[in-house]
């Protein structure tokens, strides 16, 4: 099939390009390098299967294709607040010029949507028919309402114009290839702990977070896209960790004698995050296969090998 990935080059949409390289499709990498990277997808760039396109989504572009994976928005808080206003145009407008593609050209179209449509939940862990408890006017918004809408676009481009949908709400995923200043929990410990300065815990670590490595987040997205239910489906790790134990965890992986400094929480940081994946399990026979230990061990490989290589 010829496939496209908007934010291909990015830390998912690479790992995904990957697999769908391997599988033998033809694929269109579409990036505008806001936070993807195009040591990511060297490896592919002269297979005459793969094709890069540097273009912002927020702008139309007509390609012909079988099935579109929208992955193109920055993720991180980090980014997304760096430029609120180009975040909520990439959820909106972006997502609105490749559904009118997929709509156009008739392709199956799968949205990236996210936890963060959940808020900070009141409702624990999180089904999908929960609807979220998000704060319209903060300073998280631009991509939590930004995914809200997106999610309102794909099913009335489904609803009045039958394309072909599916949405999945992915939940915190890590792996090689996440930017290391990217302000997401994982990132940040490792980056510290490898750069020997202290592990920065915001709050009093109590707070939850799940952790799905990217290589099971990629398998869930692809069964999604090929299997028969729209969605939305969460696709994440149930197994549910404090931020101190993850920090805990990271410490003894690297440097036993790195010491933890906390500072205050930032606004509307959700307190828990767990999804509840039973529609995953029961729609897609997918859960996660791989122990957070042994995806941090990976992790941790890829960050000293770039920290590495910068300072070659």
């Amino acid at each position: 099939m010829r496939i496209l990935v908007t934010g291909g080059a990015g830390f998912i949409g690479s790992h995904l390009i990957d697999r769908l390289m391997v599988q033998g499709h033809d694929v269109l990498c579409l990036d505008n390098f806001y936070t993807g990277h195009k040591r990511n997808i060297v490896k592919w760039l002269d297979h005459p299967y793969f094709e890069l396109i540097r273009h912002d989504i927020t702008e139309p572009i007509r390609l012909e294709v079988d099935q579109i994976y929208h992955l193109a928005c920055p993720a991180s808080p980090v980014h997304y607040q760096y430029n609120p206003v180009k975040t909520i145009k990439t959820n909106v407008m972006g997502t609105l010029n490749m559904l009118g593609l997929a709509k156009r050209v008739k392709a199956r179209f799968l949205l990236a949507s996210t936890s963060e449509v959940y808020g900070d939940p009141s409702v624990h862990p999180q089904p999908e028919e929960y609807r979220g408890n998000v704060n319209c006017i903060g300073i998280r918004s631009c991509y939590d309402e930004g995914k809200r809408v997106a999610e309102t676009l794909a099913f009335d481009y489904h609803r009045q114009n039958n394309v072909d949908i599916r949405v999945a709400r992915i939940f915190n995923t890590y792996g090689p290839r996440m930017l290391e200043n990217d302000g997401r929990v994982v990132s940040n410990f490792v980056a510290q702990a490898l750069s020997s300065v202290p592990l920065t815990v915001y709050g009093d670590g109590l707070q939850t977070r799940s952790f799905c490595y990217v290589s099971d987040l990629v398998e869930g997205l692809m069964r999604l896209m090929n299997g028969e239910h729209i969605g939305p489906i969460n696709l994440g790790n149930p197994g549910e960790y404090t931020i101190l134990e993850l920090a805990k965890t990271i410490q003894e992986m690297v440097n036993p004698d790195a010491e933890l400094v906390f500072k205050p929480l930032p606004q509307d940081d959700p307190k828990q995050r767990q999804p509840d994946i039973t529609r995953a399990k029961t729609w897609l026979g997918w859960e996660p296969t791989i122990p957070l230990e042994e995806g941090l061990k990976m992790t941790i490989e890829d960050f000293r090998e770039r920290l590495e290589n910068k300072k070659s």
